[in-house]
């Protein structure tokens, strides 16, 4: 989501700054897809929330899923498919798209829209989406930012209220607010 936000604020302003209007708005619009746990009820939906990018194929008929899926592999077997290297020189958002984040996460605690804990996920959020406290601009990597994404949920499954959550989930297929 951090690379598909930052792409999509590129496209806007090529090659502005890391921390233009575009890059804020979009790194804010995959914070709340994020957070607010949005889901989409459709493949045209899901691109929209960043979930799916531009060059992901669509399969309209479900029988047809595997199928096409595996036809699109032997495609790219028989062109010589090599998987995309890890990229190393992300310019991180930084901490200057961090404190506006958290600053709104703050004022959402004050007008009393979020709990305590949620506060914690969304502030765990921002940090993987920046990149965490850094200078923006700051080259960083992928692995990177997966390892930001696996120390903050592995922090979260160890909160009591995280496990709560999910036990109630799993339980009822709603969401728990505490």
């Amino acid at each position: 989501m951090t690379l598909r936000a930052m792409d999509a604020a590129a496209a806007v302003r090529p090659g502005g700054r890391g921390e233009t209007v575009e890059m804020m708005e979009a790194m804010k619009r995959a914070f709340e897809t994020i957070a607010m746990a949005k889901v989409s009820t459709s493949a045209h939906e899901a691109r929209g929330l960043g979930f799916l990018s531009s060059s992901d194929r669509i399969t309209m008929n479900r029988e047809r899923v595997l199928a096409d899926a595996k036809g699109r592999v032997l495609e790219l077997l028989r062109a010589g498919y090599e998987p995309p290297q890890m990229r190393t020189d992300i310019p991180a958002p930084g901490e200057n798209i961090l404190a506006t984040l958290k600053l709104g996460i703050h004022l959402m605690r004050q007008g009393d829209y979020i709990s305590d804990h949620e506060v914690k996920i969304g502030t765990k959020v921002a940090e993987v989406l920046c990149g965490g406290s850094v200078t923006p601009g700051t080259p960083v990597s992928e692995q990177y930012i997966l390892d930001l994404e696996r120390e903050a949920f592995k922090s979260l499954c160890g909160e009591k209220k995280t496990q709560e959550r999910i036990q109630y989930t799993l339980k009822t297929g709603k969401t728990l607010r505490n």
